[in-house]
């Protein structure tokens, strides 16, 4: 007896050395009614994520730029490289433009100059690129009225090249793509480039405009019109996998890099992503997920955080923190921590005593 008495006071002092797969949530946060200057400490909760609404993204690449749609036109703009037909009738005896008894005359292929001009006799070089077909036989009437009161004209327009877009990757046929109609928008050019590729899981969107570029995850872009972008001449395209993730760490069933599966996964989606908490080990009340601001996001008010450290604690054994893990937004490169609990190793530690009080007990009998 003697003997299991001296092993067991052993064990109970040896026990806070016991091995462990994760840190305890006080030793993270401590004591969370402390002012602390290393960390910021929040606690998820309605009150909480309501404010945090208002806050700065994490860091400045954070969440998604993508452009406005544009308006479709109703009548396709003249471009350079078009070609325009005009026919004047003219009515007067004495005409500049028909020859005896004729009263209309034809001017055709004329193919409008990369400047957006052509050439019309009496009239001089007219610039009619940017307008619609009516605007544009509007503007050449009235060039035309001031040489010849009594003309009247008809414009017809055979479109050109509106340009080229490039589908750079991640569909069944990269490469460019003619577009002739202005309406041509982004889930036009994916189709004509036989759809993206199968094999990227999440697909994101890049547009490079210019000087600009934009990203949207494509789903975001099928399931919301106002996502289908009108795309513009020089446009490139490109269909990537999202690089996106985040880390699950302690006594979680999983401890890895996790890549996003979708545009936004919430506290609930990661406990699910890493296969929920480990029996014995974790500690509902003590989910943690440590986050890295901006220097630039931090904010002495409430409307950001204070520290560009911050750790965010979710309960999982409350309504009010199992809803609002729901709603609370997993961001790139968090850490989602499940700490342990703190009689975790009880289970460990009697089933040592146990096993010492039947070793003691052989020896005894020998």
């Amino acid at each position: 007896m003697r003997f299991v008495l001296t092993a067991f006071l052993m064990l109970a002092l040896a026990s806070c050395g016991l091995p462990r797969g994760g840190a305890l949530q006080s030793e993270i946060i401590g004591n969370e009614t402390e002012t602390r200057s290393d960390i910021a400490i929040y606690r998820v909760s309605r009150e909480m994520l309501g404010a945090m609404s208002r806050w700065p993204a994490p860091d400045a690449n954070s969440g998604y730029k993508w452009p406005a749609r544009g308006r479709p036109a109703a009548d396709k703009p003249i471009r350079p490289f078009d070609t325009v037909d005009v026919v004047v009738w003219d009515s007067e005896e004495n005409s500049l433009l028909a020859s005896n008894g004729q009263n209309t005359v034809q001017m055709k292929n004329m193919q409008v100059s990369p400047a957006g001009t052509i050439f019309l006799p009496f009239v001089g070089t007219l610039h009619i690129a940017g307008l619609p077909h009516s605007a544009a036989r509007a503007r050449v009437q009235r060039k035309y009225e001031e040489v010849i009161p009594s003309a009247q004209v008809q414009l017809n327009v055979t479109q050109g090249t509106r340009g080229t877009i490039s589908m750079v990757s991640g569909v069944s046929r990269p490469g460019p793509i003619v577009v002739d109609d202005p309406n041509f928008t982004i889930l036009n050019a994916i189709s004509a480039a036989g759809g993206p590729s199968g094999q990227i899981e999440n697909p994101q969107l890049k547009l490079i405009r210019g000087d600009q570029t934009y990203r949207r995850p494509l789903q975001d872009v099928l399931s919301n019109p106002k996502y289908d972008a009108l795309l513009l001449p020089g446009d490139k395209i490109a269909v990537e996998p999202d690089e996106r993730y985040f880390r699950s760490l302690g006594a979680a069933s999983k401890e890895a890099i996790v890549p996003f599966s979708r545009s936004s996964i919430s506290a609930l989606d990661a406990m699910s992503l890493i296969g929920g908490l480990t029996d014995n080990r974790a500690n509902p009340k003590g989910i943690l997920v440590l986050r890295e601001y901006s220097p630039k996001a931090v904010r002495a008010d409430a409307s950001g955080p204070n520290n560009e450290r911050s750790v965010f604690v979710i309960d999982l054994t409350t309504a009010d923190g199992l809803f609002s893990a729901g709603k609370f937004q997993i961001h790139h490169e968090d850490t989602v921590l499940v700490t342990e609990s703190s009689v975790a190793s009880a289970p460990f530690l009697f089933g040592l005593i146990r096993q010492l009080a039947g070793t003691a007990s052989d020896l005894s009998d020998l």
